[in-house]
């Protein structure tokens, strides 16, 4: 479990986290979501430690990442998976080497464990035939796999993605999701992931935090939030769905642009 509590943040005297409370259960994909600019990237930012924020604590199982030394704080990291936007894998090295990077790094299996734990974590993702290729010719739904793959090398107890569906059309989008909800039941993983994706929280959505304007505005689960009877919330969600097929449509009609 990963807990927040009363995390602050201000940047150039203005507040991007006001007063934030929240609980990330284990075995759950525990969504934030909420405008560009609401708050959500900064938080995700905190609870991984690459923004200390003003005040407040945040809690890896009741470890304070705020008060941990760097030993400490080195044993987090290898039980953290963490999946950037962009999927941020290395363009000099092969899928495969982009999976054993943090094995190389952290792990002190020898180096033909290492080799079968990264051979298991592609074929956990469905990228087995794909480890020899290099990020520039395999597609923007690969990267994400490899990302996935690399993010679980290290067996974390704590999943972290930042807009995992990013530039992703919606059926490869679904994949995706269903792959790090797939894993997160698998290893009862703390999964926490960063999204503006309608679908993602409809799909996957166990705990949601909305936040506006760095508050939270409202918390639940996804067969409650088309009925959450927030008016911030119903803006989003109505805006969301407009983005949405708006996106659809345009990949529709490049289809029937190709097709012509």
């Amino acid at each position: 479990m990963i807990e927040v509590r009363d995390l602050t943040k201000s940047f150039d005297g203005r507040t991007v986290l006001d007063n934030m409370f929240a609980f990330f259960e284990a075995g759950k994909t525990n969504l934030i979501i909420g405008r560009s600019g609401s708050g959500k990237t900064v938080m995700l930012k905190s609870i991984i430690g690459l923004i200390r924020p003003d005040k407040g604590e945040v809690r890896y199982d009741g470890r304070n990442i705020l008060t941990m030394n760097k030993t400490e704080m080195n044993q987090l990291r290898r039980e953290m998976g963490v999946m950037f936007q962009g999927s941020a894998l290395f363009d000099s090295m092969t899928v495969l080497e982009n999976v054993m990077f943090p094995l190389d790094m952290f792990s002190h299996d020898t180096a033909k464990e290492r080799l079968m734990r990264a051979h298991f974590c592609l074929e956990r993702v469905n990228l087995s035939d794909a480890e020899d290729l290099y990020p520039s010719e395999i597609s923007g739904g690969m990267m994400k796999r490899a990302a996935i793959a690399r993010a679980i090398a290290l067996q974390p107890k704590y999943l972290l993605c930042d807009e995992p569906n990013s530039g992703l059309d919606p059926k490869t989008a679904l994949i995706i999701d269903e792959l790090i909800h797939g894993i997160t039941k698998e290893y009862n993983i703390t999964t926490l992931i960063n999204t503006h994706d309608m679908n993602s929280v409809m799909n996957i959505g166990e705990s949601i935090i909305f936040i506006k304007e760095g508050i939270k505005e409202w918390e639940g689960t996804k067969n409650r939030v088309i009925s959450s009877g927030n008016p911030a919330l119903q803006d989003f969600l109505f805006a969301s769905d407009l983005i949405r097929k708006a996106s659809e449509l345009d990949e529709q009609q490049h289809k029937d642009f190709i097709r012509v």
